[in-house]
């Protein structure tokens, strides 16, 4: 039986105090469970492109293919948050980079930090096509539209793929994580990409990796293979990544329908395809005594979408129930 002396004191806390605490431990809560934001830029595929180029018929950007395998990847793993191709293609179309300079660890570092990003993965396909050492990799040839074995003795082969990948940290371009993904087909056929040369949509060298039909086929088959081992490799060391907290604090400069004009930029930490807060001070809190403003409260007005971006400005299509006027405040969601 427990005597009073022996019980804590019950404290009772008013609504508003409590509210206060609630508020004071959200941003701490939040910090926790930040996602580490990567980006993923194409794997460079210069050691197999004449394999390639003969399995087609054609040059197929397969680095762009593995890493939109990859990012699928990690959006469904949730580990990290993954910079949209969109954003990601107008940056690099912006600064200017060669498919080879964007393999380098330090400009590939250049690229995160104008990203926003904690990281930037790299990486090469050192195998794409044939089992067979001894024939180019790919090793088929396009005979009046369908994939055969070109003149090659062996009729039936397995796919195999061989990709590597390097997690570069932006703040100091060292490399903290490294992951190798190899797949080999379970199955042996003599076309790679199935009866015909089939297995996807090609045109205008752009062929879609991620399409059921050509998962379906041997090389498919091999492919997500090698590309799930990357992905679990690289989710496995998101520990070495630290956290990026970006703050951005900017006002809406020139509103025009649901186009916002806003006077902060990259500088600022803002990126293209960002969603921004739009929000009104509503109430201005003073200290009675000093006049000094002790705090803003402000009222939720909609979301502006980064569409563009340079150094001290940005523009942002608006989205939301209120109607954002000149001298809004955007900040990070």
């Amino acid at each position: 039986m427990l005597t009073r002396t022996m019980m804590s004191p019950i404290r009772r806390i008013h609504p508003y105090t409590g509210l206060m605490l609630i508020l004071a431990l959200a941003p701490a809560a939040a910090a926790q469970t930040a996602k580490k934001r990567i980006a993923v830029l194409d794997f460079d595929y210069g050691t197999v492109q004449s394999g390639v180029a003969a399995l087609f018929g054609q040059n197929v950007d397969v680095g762009k293919g593995i890493a939109d395998l990859l990012v699928e990847r990690f959006v469904k793993d949730g580990t990290y948050s993954v910079i949209e191709r969109k954003a990601l293609d107008k940056i690099l179309a912006e600064q200017n980079f060669s498919n080879s300079d964007r393999a380098d660890s330090t400009s590939a570092a250049k690229i995160g930090k104008v990203l926003g990003v904690s990281a930037i993965l790299v990486g090469s396909i050192t195998q794409f096509g044939r089992d067979d050492k001894s024939t180019n990799l790919g090793g088929l040839g396009g005979v009046g539209g369908r994939f055969g074995l070109g003149g090659v003795g062996k009729k039936d082969s397995k796919a195999s793929v061989a990709i590597t990948a390097r997690l570069v940290n932006v703040d100091t371009a060292e490399i903290v994580a490294v992951a190798t993904g190899k797949g080999e087909s379970k199955r042996s056929g003599a076309s790679l990409l199935g009866a015909g040369g089939g297995g996807g949509k090609l045109g205008a060298g752009a062929y879609d990796m991620s399409s059921s039909n050509f998962g379906a086929t041997i090389l498919g088959e091999a492919t997500m293979q090698a590309v799930d081992e990357v992905a679990t490799g690289i989710v496995g060391q998101a520990g070495k990544l630290p956290t990026v907290t970006v703050e951005i604090d900017g006002l809406v400069a020139d509103v025009s329908g649901n186009t916002l004009v806003l006077n902060v930029g990259t500088k600022g930490g803002v990126t293209v395809g960002a969603h921004l807060a739009v929000k009104r001070v509503a109430r201005t809190i003073k200290d009675p005594a000093t006049g000094k403003v002790l705090r803003e409260i402000s009222e939720a007005v909609g979301v502006a979408t980064v569409t563009e971006a340079d150094e001290v400005s940005s523009v942002a299509t608006f989205s939301g129930a209120g109607t954002p006027k000149v001298g809004d405040k955007v900040a990070a969601q």
